[in-house]
């Protein structure tokens, strides 16, 4: 049974930081591009950012560029989305996602394989 656990969610104050991590539990999942998408009450959920599978290429939402480091140790079957100068607009329900490929991308909520059950991050002002 594939299961993708996120933890490291909380609140923050603007100008904060939090390390969110995606423990994965197949290991074949080392070969599958993660990701982490977000959605705040009454809003779609977001690409926020992805990583492919050896961890060399990442890309991020432009809301997030700059701020938001994505990474990944297969070794831990771990990926993880360091998140700094956090803002209120970054409160939202982050969730962990794998895609079917090894390569990561610009992702559309269609395209994601599987999901996590979702963190929390709420960040005041």
């Amino acid at each position: 049974q594939v299961q993708l656990v996120e933890s490291g969610g909380g609140l923050v104050q603007a100008g904060g930081s939090l390390n969110l991590s995606c423990a994965y539990s197949i290991r074949t999942f080392t070969l599958r591009a993660m990701g982490w998408f977000r959605q705040a009450p009454g809003k779609e959920r977001e690409f926020v950012a992805a990583v492919n599978w050896n961890g060399r290429n990442t890309y991020y939402a432009d809301s997030v560029k700059g701020r938001f480091t994505i990474s990944r140790d297969n070794g831990k079957k771990t990926v993880y989305l360091q998140m700094n100068s956090l803002k209120p607009e970054d409160t939202a329900l982050y969730y962990c996602a794998a895609d079917k490929s090894t390569a990561a991308g610009y992702w559309t909520v269609e395209e994601i394989d599987y999901w996590g059950q979702g963190t929390q991050v709420t960040v005041s002002s």
